[in-house]
């Protein structure tokens, strides 16, 4: 039997394996410990095939598993729907690198659009793969013609016959006969076996197109992916676009000097209140300078290298055109902390902020990178700066900060601020209870009153728990709910 038909069948059946148990561990929610898990036994299934079929794994993609497994360990910790999301997503975006670059290739020296195009082909293998899998990499022929495969075929092949005629027939039986239908709902819970069944058969499906590509993957797959520019522009044209662009931020530049060293007048000058000021522009900024970016990127792509002293005309305006943006950075920045000082904290403004700091790092590698020549080694070092961010977030935890932050404004005696919103930081996650409970009792009555009836009905600890869905946040909840519910239960207001 050829080896890749071999591979194929063993892929096909780790597969299934796998499809099976992810179904167990993910059938239950909230996610927690069963992520981390279904995560660890893909690695586990990966480096078993390998090693029975003599897998050559030479790419860089290998080194994503202990990444990946760290980052499924975050649903064990935080409960946060946004953390959960931005985690959720990395996950995605290592796994489409594992399979793209697990057998051949380099993750470090690697452009952005060879990391595109491992998204895009992590995307169809993960919907497509399956298909390559079972009509072409196996051949099935060859298969039949061996002796004990050939019963195991020929099995399989009459369940896969039997399995609609038993479902058409059964479902005629149930409706002819009462006692036959009682008898099936006892024994058989139809519904749950068809959303098993579906399920299994789509995190198979995955599953197979995601162990093709990582094991099985074809020579155009592995290879470095170049893509040369289908437009290219002079140096002295550029220089126009980044000398009107350097002049433009500047100007705006010299008004935030103003305003960081002398703000009051400028903002009377404006007739804006403080809060106003620092309200209007945090956002717009932040998506200035994320536009900048990939314009910094198309502009070095594009311009040609013909003449190297122009080059450094080129490359200059590009410094020069950074440092200005991290002064508007830094204004946005100084803008949210004012922001903050008047209305709180949220998750949009912290996550905003994040990305933020996420495009400082970027911008300070693009700077060691592509400004010297050393555009194959950026999409990596923004990668690395990606999982810091995020890493960073679990970290400090949001939700937590949210309500320490919030509530010790509410402490402070000041008195144009905005009122406490409490109804808000009922809806944030088991990550905020305990520094919510912590606090409740140096809060305003009507707030302590509502959020402790939020809090005693949202994460009073549950009578049945299943192990699949732990989660340290939720487990310090249920705790913080749990030995406090007597004061908790006196400060909440009475329930309809």
């Amino acid at each position: 039997m050829p080896s890749n038909t071999r591979l194929g069948l063993g892929i096909l059946g780790g597969a299934i394996l796998l499809g099976i148990v992810a179904d167990q561990l993910l059938v239950v929610s909230p996610w927690g410990v069963n992520v981390a898990l279904v995560v660890a036994l893909i690695a586990i299934a990966v480096f078993t095939l390998t090693k029975l079929y003599r897998v050559e794994l030479g790419g860089e993609g290998r080194y994503l598993f202990f990444p990946a497994i760290a980052f499924a360990a975050l649903f064990v910790w935080r409960d946060s729907t946004m953390l959960f999301i931005a985690n959720f997503l990395t996950l995605l975006m290592l796994f489409a690198l594992i399979g793209f670059r697990t057998r051949a290739g380099s993750l470090r020296l690697a452009g952005l659009f060879e990391y595109a195009v491992g998204g895009v082909i992590g995307a169809l293998e993960a919907g497509l793969g399956a298909f390559v899998l079972l009509f072409h990499t196996i051949n099935w022929k060859e298969i039949s013609e061996n002796g004990s495969s050939r019963v195991w075929l020929a099995l399989g092949r009459g369940a896969l016959i039997a399995l609609p005629l038993v479902c058409i027939f059964g479902a005629l039986f149930v409706a002819a006969d009462a006692a036959f239908e009682g008898l099936l709902k006892k024994y058989l819970n139809i519904q749950s076996i068809i959303t098993h069944g579906f399920w299994i058969a789509v995190l198979t499906w995955i599953a197979l197109g995601f162990l093709r590509q990582t094991l099985l993957a074809s020579r155009w797959e592995s290879l470095n992916v170049k893509l040369r520019p289908f437009v290219t522009t002079g140096v002295i044209e550029m220089a126009v676009v980044l000398g009107l662009l350097n002049a433009l931020f500047l100007a705006f530049v010299l008004v935030q000097f103003f305003y960081l060293f002398g703000g009051a007048s400028l903002i009377e000058l404006t007739k804006l209140s403080f809060a106003e000021y620092a309200r209007r522009g945090f956002f717009e900024l932040v998506t200035v300078a994320a536009l900048v970016l990939p314009m910094l990127l198309i502009a070095d792509w594009i311009v040609r290298r013909d003449h190297p002293a122009q080059l450094k005309i080129f490359r200059g305006l590009v410094g020069a055109l950074i440092a200005l943006l991290f002064v508007v950075m830094i204004s946005a920045m100084r803008r949210m902390g004012l922001y903050m000082e008047t209305y709180g904290l949220t998750e949009l403004r912290v996550y905003t902020t994040a990305f933020m700091g996420w495009l400082a790092l970027v911008f300070g590698w693009f700077l060691v990178t592509v400004l010297r020549e050393r555009r194959d080694q950026f999409a990596f070092g923004a990668l690395i700066a990606g999982l810091v961010v995020v890493i960073t977030l679990n970290a400090i935890n949001p939700d937590d900060l949210i309500v320490q932050t919030n509530v010790g404004r509410e402490m402070q005696s000041v008195t144009s601020r905005v009122p406490f919103d409490a109804p808000y930081v009922t809806l944030l996650s088991a990550d905020s209870v305990p520094a919510l409970v912590a606090t409740i009792p140096q809060m305003k009555k009507s707030d302590a009153c509502y959020i402790a009836a939020q809090v005693v009905r949202r994460y009073s600890p549950p009578a049945n728990f299943d192990w699949r869905t732990w989660n340290y946040s939720r487990v310090q909840a249920w705790d913080a709910v749990g030995r406090n519910s007597e004061m908790l239960k006196q400060i909440a207001c009475p329930t309809r």
